[in-house]
C-alpha cells in the first residue's frame, strides 16, 4: 500500500509536489517553501471509529499554524501546517457525507501568543490580526475565546470587531464581556462573542452550545470574566439550557480536569439527567480526557498545533429514549501530513486542496512580510526546556539565566559595573531553542513575552543571594507561600507548571516499563482517564527533568555586606519584594524602590544574545 510506505521512507511532501523520495524539492514555488522533515514518519496504528456524530478540535494554537519545521525530534510528528490542516478537514467532511454522518470542527481558544506569525507584527499592529485571517478561512462550526485573547484589549476589541463576525454567531464567551462605545457613543459591556448558540447539523441533530473560560483574573481593563458558579445562575444560562436539544457540545478554554467543567455539566445535568454531552476543553497545553458519567466524553487536545483531538459518538441516535451509556471514543492525532493522508486515505498526489495550499501560500507571505526569517545566529546544540536537567549545558534555562541574560542587559547600560544577581521565572519561557539558524520566528516562539527588567539598588549581596533559594523554597512557610502564589499565577494564566506536571508523570510511566520501545520515536504516550487506547501513534515518552519555578544567573564573588543590584522582571515583583521583606528587617522594600533596569524586554534577549555568540 502506498500510504504506509511514504511513512516508512520518507517525510511529508508539499502542494504540488511528486517526489516524495527526493529532498529539498520545491515545485509548486510560492507554496512549498519549508524545508519537511527528513526523517520517516510513523503512520497511525489503527483507523479512527466513526459514529454518529464526530468532531475534530484544536486548542491552545498559538500562532503554530506553519506546524514545527525542525527536524530534532518530536518535531516532526508535528510538522503539518494550517493549509495540510485545511485539506485534512476537507476531506474528512467528504468521508462524513459518504458515512451519513455529521462532523464538526470546533476549538477552544487561545489563537494568539505564540509565534512570529502572530506575535511578529510590524509597530502599529495588532497580535494575530493577521493571522487568524487564515483560521477564518476553516469551517469552523465553533469557537471559543481563551485567556490569551485578554491580555491586551486591543486585540479583545480586534476579536470583537473583525474575528467574530465571520463565525455568524458560532464565537462563543458565554462568561467574558468587552466594554465598547454604542451607536449612542455611551459605554456598554457586551459579550466578545454569543453566550450560547442552537443551531441544527446537516442531519438535522439538534445541537445546544457555550463556550465557558475558566477562572481567569489577568484580563485587560474594558474587559470582564464571570466566575464559572455565578454563569450558572445567570437567567440566560437558565433559559438557554431549559430546551432539551439531541446533544449538548460545550466548547471552552478550561481544563478537563480540576477545573470547573464540572460545575457546568451539573447545572445542565439538573435538568438534563439523560441528555448526551460532549465537552472540549483546553488551557494546559496536555492531552486529556475525563467522563463525568456514561453519556458524556470531555476532551483536551494539546497545544501549538502538535495534536489534532477527535471525539466520535458512536451511537447517539439510539441514546434516545433510554438510560444507557453512550459508546464514545477519542483520539489524539499527530499534526503531520503522513497521519492525514492516512485518514482520508489519500497519497501525496491527491491529499493537498487548493483551498490548503492557498493558505499555506499565504501564511509563508505572512511570515516573509514579518522578516520571520531574519537570523540572528545559529544555535550550537538544541537547549531543552525540560528534557535535560537543570542547570546543564543542554538546559535553555541555564542558557537564558547564566548567559543570553547577564549578556543582553550589559549593553548599553550604565549599571554594567555594577555587581548584580539576576531572577526570572522559568514560565517565561516557552519552547525549546534547537540547533541550527536561529531566527525571530524562534525567538519569538521560545520566549514570548515582553516582560520588563526591574532592580532593586544596594541590597547586600547575603540578602540578595538568599531571594531565590526563598522564593525556590521548601520550607513549610515556604510552601504555604508558593501555594498561594501559584494560584495567583494560574488566575493569570500560568499552565506551565501544570504541562510539566503532566511530562513528569509520562516520564515515571515509561521509566517503570523499562522504557522498551526502541523502535517507537519520541513523543507523547498518553494515558487519561477515558477507556481504550488514546494515542494515535504509538511513541516513547520523552526524557524530563523537573526545573524550578525561579532561576538566577551566577552569584559575584563579592563579600557578604557589598552592595549589589538585584534584577528581576515585573511579573514576579510582588513576590519578590515579599520574599525580601521575610529576610530582613532593615528596610521595609516597596514598589517606590524598584527601577527600571534596562528598555530591553524578555522577547529581545535571545536575539541579543545570538547576534553576540552564535556567529
Amino acid at each position: 500500500m502506498l500510504l504506509p510506505l511514504l511513512a516508512l521512507v520518507g517525510f511529508a511532501a508539499g502542494c504540488g509536489e511528486q517526489h516524495p523520495y527526493a529532498r529539498d524539492i520545491h515545485h509548486h514555488e510560492n507554496v512549498d517553501k519549508r524545508e519537511y522533515p527528513q526523517f520517516p514518519l510513523t503512520p497511525p496504528s489503527r483507523p479512527l471509529e466513526w459514529g454518529d456524530l464526530n468532531v475534530i478540535h484544536t486548542t491552545d494554537t498559538h500562532g503554530w499554524l506553519l506546524g514545527h519545521q525542525r527536524t530534532s525530534w518530536p518535531e516532526p510528528n508535528y510538522s503539518g501546517d494550517l493549509g495540510d490542516f485545511s485539506s485534512f478537514v476537507t476531506h474528512m467532511k467528504e468521508i462524513a457525507v459518504k458515512k451519513d454522518v455529521d462532523l464538526l470542527l470546533v476549538d477552544s481558544g487561545d489563537i494568539h501568543d505564540g509565534t512570529g506569525l502572530s506575535d511578529g507584527f510590524p509597530p502599529g499592529g495588532v497580535d494575530a490580526h493577521e493571522s487568524n485571517k487564515f483560521l477564518e478561512r476553516l469551517p469552523y462550526d465553533l469557537m471559543a475565546i481563551g485567556n490569551h485573547e485578554l491580555y491586551v484589549y486591543a486585540d479583545t476589541y480586534d476579536m470583537y470587531t473583525n474575528f467574530v463576525p465571520n463565525l455568524h454567531g458560532r464565537y462563543l464567551s458565554s462568561n467574558v464581556n468587552i466594554t465598547v462605545f454604542n451607536s449612542d457613543g455611551q459605554a456598554v459591556s457586551v459579550p466578545v462573542g454569543n453566550r450560547f448558540v442552537k443551531f441544527t447539523t446537516s442531519k438535522g441533530r439538534r445541537v445546544t452550545s457555550l463556550g465557558v473560560i475558566f477562572n481567569f483574573a489577568g484580563n485587560d481593563v474594558n474587559t470582564t470574566v464571570q466566575f464559572v458558579a455565578d454563569m450558572v445562575k445567570e437567567s440566560w444560562f437558565i433559559e438557554a439550557i431549559a430546551e432539551e436539544p439531541d446533544v449538548f457540545i460545550l466548547v471552552g478554554h478550561m481544563p478537563v480536569s480540576q477545573d470547573n467543567w464540572p460545575v457546568v455539566f451539573k447545572a445542565i445535568r439538573a435538568v438534563h439527567p439523560l441528555t448526551p454531552i460532549m465537552i472540549f476543553g483546553g488551557h494546559t497545553h496536555i492531552r486529556d480526557c475525563q467522563q463525568y458519567d456514561g453519556r458524556s466524553m470531555a476532551l483536551e487536545s494539546g497545544r501549538y498545533m502538535e495534536t489534532i483531538g477527535t471525539l466520535f459518538c458512536a451511537d447517539l441516535d439510539a441514546a434516545k429514549g433510554n438510560d444507557k451509556n453512550i459508546t464514545f471514543t477519542r483520539r489524539y492525532l499527530d499534526q503531520n501530513r503522513v497521519t492525514y493522508q492516512y485518514h482520508t486515505e489519500t497519497s501525496n498526489k491527491t491529499f493537498d486542496t487548493s483551498d490548503g495550499c492557498s493558505i499555506t501560500e499565504g501564511l509563508q507571505d505572512l511570515a516573509e512580510q514579518f522578516d520571520l526569517s531574519y537570523q540572528y545566529g545559529i544555535a550550537p546544540q538544541d537547549y531543552t526546556m525540560t528534557r535535560n536537567p537543570y542547570p546543564s549545558n543542554g538546559s535553555l534555562l541555564t542558557l537564558f539565566i547564566r548567559d543570553a541574560i547577564p549578556t543582553a542587559l550589559a549593553m548599553n547600560n550604565t549599571r554594567t559595573n555594577v555587581p548584580n544577581i539576576m531572577i526570572t521565572n522559568s514560565g517565561g519561557l516557552r519552547f525549546d531553542v534547537l540547533k541550527g539558524p536561529f531566527t525571530k520566528n524562534d525567538q519569538l516562539t521560545a520566549s514570548p513575552f515582553t516582560d520588563l527588567f526591574l532592580y532593586i539598588p544596594n541590597v547586600t549581596f547575603s540578602t540578595a543571594n538568599q531571594v531565590l533559594p526563598a522564593l525556590n523554597g521548601a520550607g513549610a512557610a515556604e510552601r504555604k507561600k508558593r501555594a498561594e502564589m501559584e494560584m495567583e499565577w494560574w488566575g493569570r494564566g500560568y499552565v506551565e507548571g501544570r504541562y510539566q506536571a503532566w511530562l513528569q508523570e509520562m516520564e515515571r510511566r515509561a521509566r517503570l516499563g523499562g522504557r522498551k520501545e526502541n523502535d517507537l520515536t519520541l513523543g507523547y504516550a498518553t494515558s487519561d482517564s477515558c477507556p481504550g487506547t488514546a494515542d494515535d501513534t504509538p511513541h516513547v515518552a520523552l526524557p524530563y527533568y523537573s526545573i524550578p519555578d525561579f532561576i538566577g544567573s551566577t552569584p559575584p564573588t563579592v563579600a557578604s555586606d557589598i552592595p549589589i543590584d538585584l534584577v528581576f522582571v515585573d511579573f514576579i515583583e510582588t513576590q519578590l519584594l515579599q520574599i525580601l521583606n521575610s529576610l530582613q528587617s532593615t528596610k521595609n522594600y516597596t514598589k517606590s524602590d524598584v527601577l527600571e533596569y534596562s528598555p530591553l524586554v524578555t522577547n529581545q534577549v535571545l536575539g541579543l544574545f545570538a547576534q553576540a555568540k552564535w556567529n
